[in-house]
């Protein structure tokens, strides 16, 4: 029985970063939806999809009026994590929506850390300014 060097099984590890990442990068398509139960104007939801599979969305709501947006949730699959795909959905919206001032109301660590890359400040922070939303 043979086995394999160490530096064998983490060339793997890294190729199969690369090729998640490369997916992330090119099988990845947006869709943006208005959500159906929520009264509020600007309630919406950009869908990431992968061959006809939702596997992650940013919910926000938005103020055309104050140029004002609120990322209200990101939630990516466990598979597309660390593949920048959180980064691109976030630039993808900045770039749907030139203008508006970006702020969030997230808590958790993972989406949390994304937000604080990206520069969308924490809208429960103590710096935070009164908004419509």
């Amino acid at each position: 029985m043979t086995s394999f060097p160490r530096e064998h099984s983490r060339r793997s590890g890294i190729t199969a970063r690369v090729r998640r990442r490369l997916l992330a990068y090119r099988a990845i398509e947006f869709s943006s939806t208005h959500l159906l139960g929520d009264p509020g104007p600007g309630e919406e939801c950009l869908l990431l999809v992968h061959i006809r599979q939702v596997v992650g969305q940013v919910r926000y709501r938005m103020c055309p009026e104050c140029a004002q947006g609120v990322i209200t949730a990101v939630t990516i699959d466990e598979r597309f994590h660390s593949t920048g795909l959180g980064t691109r959905a976030l630039s993808h919206l900045r770039s749907r929506h030139p203008g508006i001032t970006w702020r969030s109301t997230l808590s958790r660590r993972v989406p949390r850390d994304l937000l604080r890359r990206m520069r969308i400040p924490d809208l429960t922070g103590p710096s935070a300014a009164p908004t419509c939303l």
